[in-house]
C-alpha cells in the first residue's frame, strides 16, 4: 500500500491508493469496495481536538452537501477505534470515522499526510471520483482549518 510516487501526496488524476481500515465498531471498510461512489476522505490529527471538532462538526453540518452529489465522507485519524466511537457517540456525526492505529499511520503515510515527527495525520483531503481517482485535494497546515468553500468548489467540478 503506497502512495504514488513515493511519500508524497497522490496527484490528482492518479489513482487513490487503496485503503481498508476499521470503523468505531471495528467493521472493515475497504476503499476499492466502494468504487461506483465518490469518496471525500478527510484526514485529521485528534478526535476531541478543537479545530478536529471544528472541522468535523462542519462537515456534518453541511452533509447534504456531500450526500445529495453522492459522496459519501470518510473521516480519518491515527486514534483507535474506541476513541473514535467515544467521540461519534458524542457528536453524531453522520459519516464513518476510520481508525488508522495500527499499524500506526500505515494509511496516512501512503497518503503522504502521516507527520513522523509528531506520530499523527495531518489534516489532508482528498476527493475521488466513482473510479477512485483523485480529483482535488488539499493540505492544511498544523493549526488550520480547512476551507469549505474548497469542498463545495471541488464538489462541482466532481464528474458526474
Amino acid at each position: 500500500m503506497s502512495a504514488p510516487g513515493g511519500s508524497g501526496l497522490p496527484s490528482v488524476g492518479s489513482p487513490a491508493p487503496d485503503l481498508e481500515l476499521p470503523d468505531t465498531r471495528g467493521t472493515p471498510v475497504r476503499l476499492s469496495a466502494l468504487r461506483g461512489t465518490p469518496v471525500a476522505l478527510v484526514f485529521y490529527p485528534f478526535a476531541f481536538s478543537h479545530v478536529c471538532h471544528a472541522e468535523l462538526a462542519e462537515l456534518r453540518d453541511h452533509l447534504p452537501e456531500f450526500t445529495g452529489r453522492g459522496v459519501r465522507v470518510l473521516g480519518i485519524s491515527t486514534d483507535s477505534m474506541f476513541t473514535l466511537r467515544a467521540w461519534d457517540d458524542e457528536e453524531g456525526f453522520g459519516f464513518d470515522l476510520l481508525s488508522d492505529f495500527w499499524p500506526h499511520g500505515e494509511v496516512s503515510r501512503c497518503y503522504g499526510v502521516f507527520d513522523d515527527a509528531k506520530g499523527h495525520a495531518r489534516r489532508g483531503s482528498f476527493l475521488l471520483d466513482a473510479d477512485g481517482i483523485v480529483r482535488w485535494s488539499v493540505l492544511s497546515p498544523a493549526g488550520q482549518a480547512r476551507d469549505l468553500a474548497e469542498y463545495r468548489a471541488a464538489l462541482t467540478r466532481l464528474p458526474s
